[in-house]
């Protein structure tokens, strides 16, 4: 049975009709268009599938769109221009195949509202749950150092 779940995605009223065992990230792609959040593990351990709802940062491959029913749902295709942090990773090449680039992209925000000028060790730290297969790990430090500085 299906239910309808409406909630605001990127700052825009949407619904859609929901089984209840599809997870949010199934959603976005389906109903939405949405391919931003990717799910790889499928367990929530790599953080491909990150979507931000109501500001929190949360596994979209484990996140049950139905409790998405009247949240916030924020993903990396928000707003038409690029942020600071989106052309911090592209200025420091942060990325190869960009697979999990998106995940980083919304954790990296989140730690830069909470922490607006981080020290290596508290990026190491926040970004411990996204994993890239490409190793570009000291380039994405590199792109949130810069990403801080450019929303200082």
């Amino acid at each position: 049975m299906r239910r309808t779940v409406r909630f605001t995605l990127n700052g825009e009223r949407v619904e859609a009709q929901v089984a209840p065992h599809e997870t949010l990230v199934e959603v976005l792609r389906d109903a939405f268009g949405l391919y931003g959040a990717r799910e790889s593990c499928g367990q929530g351990l790599c953080g491909c599938c990150t979507i931000v709802v109501d500001g929190t940062a949360v596994s979209g491959c484990l996140y049950l769109a139905t409790l998405a029913d009247g949240a916030n749902v924020q993903t990396v295709e928000e707003g038409s221009e690029l942020d600071a942090v989106q052309e911090a990773f592209i200025e420091r090449a942060a990325f190869q195949c960009g697979f999990c680039t998106p995940g980083f992209v919304l954790m990296t925000r989140q730690l830069l509202a909470e922490h607006p000028d981080p020290s290596e060790e508290e990026i190491r730290h926040y970004l411990s749950g996204n994993l890239c297969r490409c190793a570009t790990y000291p380039e994405i430090i590199e792109a949130v150092q810069l990403a801080a500085r450019k929303r200082r």
